[in-house]
């Protein structure tokens, strides 16, 4: 067995300067399903994810068939990438905590079923166990349906978290559309009130977040402003993605960044187009 893990360990544990490390912290079956993968860097994050969370081996297959790592490397940095590799996620701050896409494949839904937003949220309540793994560290359930009375006028939050690490509140919508500026307003509305009605005067300002099936971060940003740091719009699916498929989301990414960026530097170009 000691060869079977000086083996791993030549694979995967080789740091940027080149120091080989021995330490063995998981066990055998874990080190099996962690040599099929094949990037050490993502190898090397998985480990560091199932020694700091203590996933079982099946949280482990699962994280890596929803390809985690890819999907929280492609907004890294260079540095944020080594940080990632050799630390694991580390949650700093709001965008630290958001997945992009959201992986829900444990729901057993086909991907064009048509589902209304209230089933959605029950399925979602269900596989509770499910959730918060995909989720990620930090995030405590609060409330489902949480009840806002407002001049007499009741609405509702689809899921309340408490995200422990950030110490701030998470207030969750689920809708079974693309993006629009009404579900921003919308998650705007419930974020503000938690703030000043909810959160304790030591808790740090609530965090918002549309699950949708298309987002835009164009809309996210010309609804809410470039000063927003609270709110996000992530994607779900009921599958598990391709590295091909992550590759096209970050395309998209990259051309409405760019988008973006031009219409800064010509303000003027929008109006002759």
């Amino acid at each position: 067995m000691r060869q079977f893990y000086l083996s791993y360990y030549d694979q995967i544990h080789q740091t940027v300067s080149g120091e080989l490390t021995f330490e063995p912290k998981l066990s055998w079956s874990k080190y099996c399903v962690l040599i099929q993968v094949k990037n050490k860097n993502a190898k090397a994050f998985y480990e560091c994810e199932t020694i700091n969370n203590n996933w079982s081996v099946r949280e482990l297959e699962r994280q890596i068939g929803s390809l985690l790592y890819e999907r929280l490397a492609k907004s890294k940095d260079k540095t944020g990438l080594m940080k990632l590799t050799l630390k694991g996620q580390e949650v700093e701050k709001p965008e630290d905590a958001i997945k992009d896409p959201m992986i829900l494949e444990f729901l057993n839904i086909p991907e064009a079923h048509q589902m209304v937003e209230s089933k959605l949220e029950e399925a979602l309540i269900s596989n509770l166990q499910h959730f918060l793994l995909e989720l990620g560290r930090g995030f405590a359930f609060v409330a489902r349906q949480k009840r806002i009375n407002l001049d007499g006028n009741n609405f509702y939050a689809d899921l309340v978290f408490y995200h422990t690490i950030l110490k701030c509140y998470v207030v969750i919508e689920i809708k079974t559309h693309k993006l629009t500026h009404s579900d921003l307003g919308q998650i705007q509305f419930y974020v503000n009130y938690f703030d000043q009605e909810i959160a304790a005067n030591d808790d740090n300002p609530t965090i918002g977040l549309v699950l949708c099936t298309e987002k835009s971060d164009a809309m996210v940003k010309y609804t809410l402003g470039s000063n927003n740091t609270q709110i996000f719009a992530s994607k779900y699916q009921f599958h598990l993605p391709t590295e091909d498929e992550l590759e096209i989301e970050l395309k998209k990414e990259l051309v409405e960044i760019r988008k973006r960026m031009n219409l800064l530097k010509n303000p003027q170009k929008k109006q002759h187009d």
